[in-house]
């Protein structure tokens, strides 16, 4: 069932069996105010096992750009369009989320990564990126990193 993230009244809906649960929801409460203030978009998430199909398509350009397979169970994924960007989410119980931003003219093609405060790099990500740190009032601190998606999905 389809949860609208509320982001001034952050909600660990959909996210309570990750260890750092109030962090994660913070996250994607950051991700949500994002949307809204830049985009008038409302932030949407589902059960990961109700969107398979976008839980597969960031799994399948993780592995094919930078073979990397993500260990953790994902929790909650959305899937949506803003302005000529198609926005793809994974949410994971580990407290990583992971979007795919993809143009669909000539732009904007990158998969980007935040980690909620309290998670640990995960081992797949850790040799790989490195992870710089913004303050948020809803996530504490947010580590991310990106890569610029070089084929085409």
């Amino acid at each position: 069932m389809p949860y609208t993230v509320d982001f001034k009244t952050v909600s660990t809906v959909g996210l309570e069996s990750s260890p750092v649960a109030e962090a994660a929801a913070g996250l994607r409460a950051n991700e949500a105010r994002y949307y809204k203030n830049k985009y008038d978009h409302d932030f949407t998430v589902s059960p990961a096992e109700e969107l398979p199909e976008v839980v597969d398509r960031v799994s399948r350009i993780l592995k094919e750009e930078r073979d990397i397979v993500i260990k953790s169970k994902p929790l909650e994924a959305t899937a949506f369009q803003v302005e000529d960007l198609q926005m793809a989410y994974v949410f994971y119980e580990s407290g990583l989320s992971i979007n795919v931003m993809y143009s669909t003219g000539e732009g904007k093609r990158a998969v980007g990564f935040k980690l909620a405060d309290g998670m640990d790099v995960p081992e797949e990500l850790d040799s790989k990126f490195r992870f710089a740190r913004q303050k948020s009032k809803l996530a504490g601190t947010i580590r991310g990193s990106y890569f610029v998606i070089k084929g085409e999905y």
